[in-house]
Formats: C-alpha cells, structure tokens, sequence
C-alpha cells in the first residue's frame, strides 16, 4: 500500500449545509472568539492539499469566506449528498470532507489520514465502532455507488462504505495524534459554542 504524498492530489471540503437548527442560526456563521466557524476550519485546513472547497447552499450568506464555493448538485440529499457534490467538483483525486462546526481540527492526524488513502476508497476514523463520516478522505471511486445510493433514496452514509474499500482509522491511531480527540468535537448549540470558546482560551493561556 502506497502512500498518498502528493497534496496536490486531494481537494479540501468543508460541508456547511447543515440545518443547523439546535444552533438556531447558521453554524457556519457562527462566531467564536470573534471569527466564524468557517474560518477556524479554514484556518486549520490551509496548505492540506491543493484547494479548499465550501460546500454551501447558501453561498451569498458566505462570500465573505474567499472560498470557491458549490451548492448541492442534487439538492436535499444531506451529509452524503455534500460528499457526492464535493468529489465531483474537486480537482484533486482524494477528497478530505470535514464539517464546518469542527474548530478543533488536527493538522497532523489529518495529515496521516491523507498518507492512508492510496490503495483505499476511503480513509475513515471510527471510535467505538462508529464512523466519523464529516472527518474523512474519500477517492473519486466513491463517486458511483454515492450516487447509486442517492438515487435509491438510500441517505446514510456509512452505509455505503459496505459499496467501497474503506481504511479505517481506529481509537489507538487517532490517540496517537489527538489524545483527547478534540478533532471530533462538534459545535451543535449554545453550550457547544461556550465549550469550545472556554477550550480555545485555555488554549491561548
């Protein structure tokens, strides 16, 4: 199994279609320590790989991202659609997918996920037995049986990984880089918005 060493050869996307109704506004807008959400993923996604991606259906609401952004190329099919729309406008041959509400993104366990992907479909962390769909690498072989899913009605997306060849990425690696596994905290609602503002300002401490 080779490694994937080339950034050129992946895309960056960060989805920022979610509803977003625990938050009781736009996620990806929402500030922390004065920045929105969007621009923490940003910030620690820059030079991953050969461009960054805004998967967004509202993409007047963020043109103050300086991201080329995409809306859903078919509309209304959640997370896995945002996957689907991201493979097919991505330049790179691998996709890293993460969501918009994770401020806590770790360069280098990313990094390692991206040296994982040749020779593989996906790379995808699992803590538990279960899969961290929104923070993973997908290659463009991926691109047919998501749409053979989409067409189905079939939305979730762990369930076609049983369609592809799937790395995952278990407890003990990830521990390697992200002992506390603040990667996968996610920003869901206000309590979640006040967690992490206390962590970035232990973090500044």
């Amino acid at each position: 199994m080779g490694e994937l060493g080339d950034l050129e050869d992946v895309t960056v996307a960060i989805l920022a279609g979610g509803k977003s109704t625990r938050m009781g506004a736009d996620k990806a807008l929402t500030a922390l320590l004065g920045r929105p959400l969007v621009e923490h993923a940003a910030a620690r996604l820059r030079g991953l790989g050969r461009e960054t991606l805004l998967i967004t259906n509202t993409p007047e609401a963020h043109a103050g991202a300086g991201l080329p952004m995409f809306s859903d190329v078919i509309p209304g099919k959640g997370p896995l659609g945002g996957i689907y729309t991201a493979l097919t406008h991505a330049a790179g041959d691998y996709v890293l997918v993460v969501a918009v509400d994770m401020p806590f993104l770790n360069r280098d366990l990313l990094r390692y996920m991206i040296g994982l992907a040749a020779g593989h479909d996906a790379v995808v962390p699992r803590m538990g037995g279960l899969p961290e769909s929104l923070h993973a690498v997908y290659g463009k072989a991926c691109l047919e049986p998501i749409r053979a899913r989409l067409a189905a009605g079939r939305l979730s997306v762990k369930g076609f990984f049983a369609d592809v060849r799937v790395r995952y990425v278990e407890a003990a690696e990830i521990d390697r880089f992200d002992p506390e596994r603040r990667s996968f905290f996610n920003v869901n609602t206000p309590d979640d918005l006040e967690a992490a503002r206390r962590l970035l300002a232990d973090d500044a401490l």
